[in-house]
């Protein structure tokens, strides 16, 4: 049972941000984020996949005549692509508006049809489950009960128990007094306050013990009195703040199947931006071959620990690694217990060209040849605001920067339907060596954000 590779049955795909809305907000074009699953729809190339896709606002058509113009037989695809618009344009989760409108379920259960379906959320919470209940279809994902080992808190007890390396912090921490003594309690100048259910660096605080700017928050408009009050709500964890560099910031992705099976299926480096570069960006595959081993081993035994827990689904795991006397060192960071920021570029890759994982070398490889990939969440111009995703999806390829189907490289593009209003997307860039991956990549941005409108 995989998304990446389904032979047949429907998929139900829920790309619902049931997260917390506060660090949402601060996302450009947070909404258009549900678009990151619509790699799901190239599985329509077998032909006995059917998908049910649900979004808060219509799609745009150009977007998906895109993405069917990666399949063999895109009419045939469209005849098993049920696209479901709430048509809402408020700021909450899909799932939220979804459950509030009866109508709107007995439209997503007729699609259905009695076959053989399951879920995929892109979050798994408490409005998914209730959703998958009165749909009567399995969930793809961890039980809501499990949600704790997904936490700050919860990465920290099940890395302890896999004997995971991990830089030295407290967890379950509520109170001032206890984030006081965390604080005094590590070493260095600076440690590090993350919030339990923080996401994508948003809930990251840096705490300096002496100084004048004591508090440096990753997410704009933050002060210590807010993120207090989160943290009691919340709980949290202090960690030190490892200051060796250079510091390398990998991330690996597993799943485990219903049936308990469990495997890593890719590592990847992550590229970090923000006010204290811990806000994800975009990522590269494979991880670094210094590093990757120890990656995929580490991520290996989580996997194993939290199929025993019942876990299923996809997730990722972050790490740091740093030079280490002997080789390097990867530490567990966090664990995140959904579908991430590395999961869809991983997915356009390996549907569009046919690449399979080898877990000896941690490398994709299609016809005897591996595969690697640049990606990106935030390339974004004001020279594309007001642009059609189709137009810059058909400049892209008048340029060259499109995908070469025959050599199984190039640039799959998503968060296309964010163009207009915010001049923003995303895409995957796949070649055959790191260098040819890198520089696909820079020549595509250049591309984007600096050729002449051709309107």
């Amino acid at each position: 049972m995989s998304i990446f590779e389904p032979s047949e049955g429907t998929l139900v795909v829920v790309p619902s941000l049931s997260l917390p809305q506060d660090e949402l907000r601060r996302i450009t074009a947070a909404r258009c984020y549900e678009e990151r699953l619509l790699f799901l729809l190239l599985s329509l190339r077998e032909p006995g996949v059917k998908v049910v896709y649900l979004s808060s606002m219509p799609i745009d058509q150009e977007i998906v005549d895109y993405y069917f113009g990666f399949l063999p037989d895109p009419e045939d695809a469209a005849k098993r692509l049920t696209l479901i618009s709430l048509d809402d344009p408020r700021t909450q989760p899909l799932t939220r508006s979804l459950l509030a409108r009866p109508e709107m379920i007995e439209q997503v259960r007729a699609a259905i049809d009695g076959e053989d379906a399951w879920m995929v959320p892109f979050v798994l919470s408490e409005l998914e489950e209730e959703l998958a209940s009165s749909l009567g279809v399995p969930l793809y994902g961890p039980a809501t009960a499990l949600a704790h080992y997904g936490s700050k808190s919860g990465s920290r007890e099940v890395g302890q128990e896999a004997g995971v390396p991990m830089a030295r912090g407290f967890g379950d921490l509520r109170t001032q007094a206890e984030i006081q003594d965390a604080i005094d309690a590590l070493p260095g100048e600076r440690v590090i306050v993350k919030l339990n259910d923080g996401y994508s660096g948003l809930g990251n605080a840096i705490v300096s013990k002496s100084g004048a700017s004591r508090f440096s928050f990753s997410a704009d408009g933050e002060t210590w009195d807010t993120f207090s009050a989160k943290i009691f709500e919340r709980g949290a964890v202090v960690e030190e703040f490892i200051e060796h560099r250079p510091l390398y910031y990998p991330s690996a992705l597993a799943r485990i199947t219903p049936g308990g099976h469990h495997d890593v299926v890719a590592t990847h480096d992550q590229v970090l931006g923000g006010a204290n570069n811990d806000v994800y960006q975009g990522c590269t595959f494979p991880a670094a071959p210094e590093y990757r081993a120890e990656v995929g081993a580490s991520a290996a035994r989580i996997a194993a620990i939290l199929a025993q827990r019942g876990v299923v689904g996809l997730f990722g795991m972050d790490f740091f690694a740093l030079k280490a006397d002997a080789g390097y060192a990867a530490l567990l960071c966090e664990i995140n217990l959904r579908i991430g920021g590395t999961t869809h570029p991983f997915g356009a890759a390996v549907l569009t060209t046919g690449a399979t994982y080898d877990p000896d070398t941690g490398l994709l490889m299609a016809d005897g040849r591996p595969k690697y990939y640049t990606a990106t969440d935030n390339c974004s111009s004001s020279c594309l605001r007001g642009r059609s995703p189709g137009e810059v999806t058909r400049m892209a390829e008048r340029l060259g920067l499109g995908f070469d189907h025959a050599a199984r490289k190039g640039n799959v593009f998503h968060l296309l339907g964010a163009i207009p209003e915010h001049g923003k997307l995303g895409f995957t860039s796949i070649g055959d060596s790191r260098e040819e991956a890198d520089e696909l990549h820079r020549l595509t941005r250049l591309a984007l954000c600096g050729a002449p409108s051709s309107r």
